[in-house]
């Protein structure tokens, strides 16, 4: 690690494919772009809006303009600044093989502590452009030592961020749903300082369930109402976030705060739907159902209507939007809201509540 420290610069992490490099586009592909809707630094907003924008560069055949090039080189130049402090905190330390993965977990906290506000908008789009030359290079040390990096970054600004969205923040990196339930359980309880199961102390804030449910919605608005679904992980984690939050309020799914004023349901789910209930539950409907969850059949993307802002259901004559995870539970929740209050007759709860647990359990399977 301490040779890796040594030899790190941006001009040898961004070799002849820089000119190729494609122009970042903003995308919500990680929660923390959510800081852009609260008034927390400049800086935040400027980091978490870089952190998401890259993740979907490598997808783009944009090209660059001059600022791009100037934002990513003096990010780059930030990074390798950061690298050099931590090889001399480094240098300092009478290092064995088992104790250097946690000195340079020490060392990133220590230096990024004090940099993180002064953080140019580039440094985490420089960054994830390291990592990928590092993942192309199958340098595995020089790419954990770059991730370590990166994620105390994320740590630090997740810490500016409102306690609810830390909190989706924690959910989006728990896979298993019994953990995911625990921690909404404390943080409901007001939080506190708990022993993980490696035997780890760690923080956890409190939060308000239903401000955590509407902060895993918004996102989901935000992501669905686009004609393409950049990152499927993501939006299948939000989802579930979204669910279970709402799931452990004092009214459940059918809680009164989880409606979400919907006077039309949407046309793609609506249909997608009735096609679900009208054939009995099984193998061939749980098939469907994966499916459209990832984005294929009634779920996929369309793609020829990329460069439209906004999409509309089929009166307007414009074509409607694929049938999207989130909005599809909402849809089944809402009617299932119309059985039990005795507003829709033909198809059964035990039915529509199948097809809930189905989805849950298939979004489940793609998030992590």
């Amino acid at each position: 690690m301490m040779m890796s420290l040594s030899i790190l610069s941006f001009p040898t992490l961004t070799p002849r494919a820089l000119p190729l490099f494609p122009r970042a586009k903003l995308h919500l592909l990680s929660f923390h772009s959510s800081t852009l809707h609260h008034p927390t630094t400049t800086t935040t907003t400027h980091l978490s809006s870089s952190a998401s924008t890259h993740s979907s560069a490598t997808t783009s055949s944009d090209k660059w303009d001059s600022s791009d090039y100037e934002a990513l080189l003096n990010g780059g130049d930030q990074v390798t600044s950061v690298l050099q402090e931590m090889l001399k905190l480094l240098e300092d330390m009478d290092l064995d093989e088992a104790s250097e993965a946690a000195a340079v977990e020490i060392a990133a906290q220590g230096v990024i502590g004090k940099r993180v506000d002064e953080m140019e908008a580039g440094f985490m789009m420089a960054l994830d452009y390291m990592i990928q030359i590092a993942d192309k290079d199958s340098d595995d040390q020089r790419k954990s030592l770059l991730e370590v990096i990166k994620q105390t970054v994320l740590d630090h600004l997740t810490k500016k961020c409102p306690t609810h969205v830390q909190v989706v923040g924690l959910l989006c990196r728990t896979p298993q749903k019994e953990s995911r339930h625990e921690l909404l359980r404390r943080v409901a309880a007001g939080g506190g300082v708990f022993k993980s199961e490696k035997g780890l102390k760690v923080q956890l804030p409190a939060a308000n369930l239903n401000d955590i449910a509407n902060q895993a919605d918004d996102l989901l608005e935000t992501m669905e109402s686009r004609p393409t679904v950049p990152d499927r992980k993501l939006l299948a984690r939000l989802v579930l976030i979204r669910e279970e939050a709402r799931n452990m309020m004092g009214g459940g799914l059918m809680d009164e705060r989880n409606d979400r004023g919907l006077s039309t349901l949407p046309e793609a789910e609506v249909n997608f739907l009735s096609k679900l209930v009208a054939l009995r539950p099984g193998k061939n409907v749980e098939e469907m159902i994966t499916n459209v969850m990832q984005g294929k059949d009634e779920g996929a993307d369309n793609e020829e209507d990329s460069n439209n802002k906004q999409h509309t259901g089929s009166a307007t004559g414009r074509k409607s939007l694929p049938v999207r995870p989130g909005m599809f539970l909402e849809t089944v929740t809402k009617v299932l809201g119309g059985i039990y209050g005795g507003n829709i007759s033909g198809i059964t709860a035990q039915h529509l509540e199948w097809v809930h647990q189905k989805t849950l359990q298939v979004l489940q399977e793609i998030a992590f």
